[in-house]
């Protein structure tokens, strides 16, 4: 079995990476690349001006992966190397001592002009798969006491030392390390975290700009909130900071506040937020969702099994096929529509996420769009299950109906049921963007279509890399899950040895 997981984990890697790789391609080579402006305020701003637009435009490129790009001051630091009257401005000298500087340099250089001034500068377009290759070779991040490296810091400490922090728990902290924190417990989804292995998904761009896309899908949302908190000398102070965010920040950037608060060089901390994450909005939604659509559908499935050819089981079958029919939104807008008839919010704006009822209506969909398929496979799966010798044998000893549906199909129908998570929980992943668009809920769904339609391509490529990779690790879990129900299902073709 441990070469059959090990076999499996591997190949799931290896699917992840595909399937992020083909988005990866699709969107940064198909998808014109000046369309990203279009959401951008800030180059709105410039658009009239022809200089600042196409060099606001190129250092865009150059953060999105697009070019590499020398402006005025970065080419003459290159090319005066070889001419030293080389000052990047309109002459014929200096035209020809870049375009030379652009042959012996690696790489294919292009020399170009702006619009009005004439200014040189340069730029390199980066292929398609050279990006690919950086998307990945920065994507994991591993932090540890020797990542900071800061020249005009020589004496900074550099350590792992575990701590315990007053109404939390224990907490890793580091010096050297470009989190404090490394990992510590908290009252807030999922309570344990830990920062010391981080995924670098790219910068948000063009809405929320300046930050990662991590930062974006897994930090608080919503109002500040003010509380008070234990410093590492044993003060209190009321505020709005989240110690657990605090990061390296050189001390010539240092603000004096910000060192008399902390007494280290971790002063660069986020704000604490009243709602939660982006991230953590959905997981509440679709793990609830998944674990309601079975609670529902396997008692349903079981009642009808029992009741097979009968009036119960053929009207059953005739609303189920119904559902399984009708359109998603269809089922999304009634459902939302009789809520909203006996006082649930239709909106999660109308609440909030202070409020329980904000979540009810959504979760409830959820798992209602997986009940019909759900219902019908676990109840096809118990029927074919009475025609089977053991079931018979059951019958002969004189055990009633109810006792042979419950000890004995019931028992070998968790095998498939446990098989099936997995579908149910890529089904929640589909289902949450059309439902968390429609109830206005700041979670992933919603912000997978949202990003599209602002061009935001590395918001894009996070957040199908996080579903593609939870939908292939459920699948993963799922046939785990089978072999601990029923040992005697082996793995592998060689008796999972």
């Amino acid at each position: 079995m441990k070469k059959y997981i090990l076999f499996r984990v591997l190949r799931a890697l290896v699917s992840i990476v595909v399937v992020t790789t083909i988005i990866y391609a699709l969107v940064f080579s198909l998808i014109p690349r000046r369309q990203i402006f279009t959401s951008d305020e800030q180059y709105a701003r410039v658009a009239g001006k022809a200089d600042a637009r196409r060099q606001y435009e190129n250092s865009v490129f150059q953060r999105q992966g697009y070019i590499n790009y020398l402006n005025q001051k970065d080419l003459i630091a290159k090319v005066s190397k070889s001419d030293t009257h080389f000052d990047g401005t309109d002459s014929k000298a200096n035209l020809v001592a870049a375009k030379k500087w652009a042959k012996s340099a690696s790489g294919n250089w292009k020399i170009e002009q702006l619009p009005v001034s004439k200014t040189i500068y340069a730029t390199q377009e980066i292929s398609i798969w050279r990006r690919v290759g950086k998307f990945y070779a920065n994507l994991i991040q591993i932090d540890h006491p020797w990542k900071i490296q800061d020249k005009s810091n020589p004496d900074l400490k550099r350590f792992v030392k575990l701590t315990w922090e007053k109404g939390n728990g224990p907490a890793l902290i580091g010096s050297g390390t470009q989190h404090k924190y490394l990992a510590y417990v908290d009252g807030k989804f999922p309570f344990i975290h830990q920062k010391i292995i981080t995924l670098n998904l790219g910068d948000s761009y063009p809405t929320f700009s300046g930050r990662s896309v991590t930062e974006v899908l897994t930090s608080g949302q919503g109002e500040t909130v003010t509380r008070e908190i234990t410093l590492s000398n044993g003060n209190t102070m009321n505020t709005s900071m989240d110690i657990h965010t605090a990061t390296y920040q050189s001390p010539k950037n240092q603000s004096s506040r910000m060192k008399r608060v902390f007494k280290d060089d971790y002063t660069n901390v986020k704000n604490l937020y009243k709602d939660p994450s982006m991230l953590g909005n959905s997981a509440r939604i679709g793990i609830v969702g998944v674990i309601l659509a079975y609670l529902i559908s396997i008692p349903l499935a079981v009642f009808l099994s029992r009741h097979a050819g009968g009036l119960i089981d053929r009207f059953g079958l005739i609303f189920i096929t119904a559902l399984i029919a009708l359109p998603s939104l269809a089922i999304i807008y009634t459902d939302r529509f009789v809520g909203s008839l006996v006082g649930l919010p239709d909106s999660f704006t109308t609440n909030g996420a202070a409020s329980l009822s904000s979540y009810i209506l959504p979760t409830i969909i959820l798992a209602l769009l997986q009940v019909p398929s759900l219902t019908m496979w676990v109840r096809r799966y118990m029927i074919d299950q009475q025609s089977s010798d053991y079931i018979k044998f059951a019958r002969a000893k004189g055990l009633s109906e109810k006792e042979i549906s419950r000890k004995h199909i019931f028992k070998n129908a968790m095998i498939p049921i446990s098989n099936g998570i997995p579908t149910a929980i890529i089904a929640t992943i589909a289902g949450a963007t059309m439902t968390e668009t429609i109830f206005l809920i700041p979670g992933m769904g919603k912000m997978l279509p949202d990003a599209i339609s602002a061009h935001n391509n590395p918001m894009v490529i996070g957040i199908t890399f996080i579903l593609t990779s939870l939908a292939v690790i459920a699948v993963l879990v799922g046939d785990i899950l089978m072999q601990i129900i029923d040992p005697r299902i082996q793995l592998s073709s060689k008796g999972g040895k």
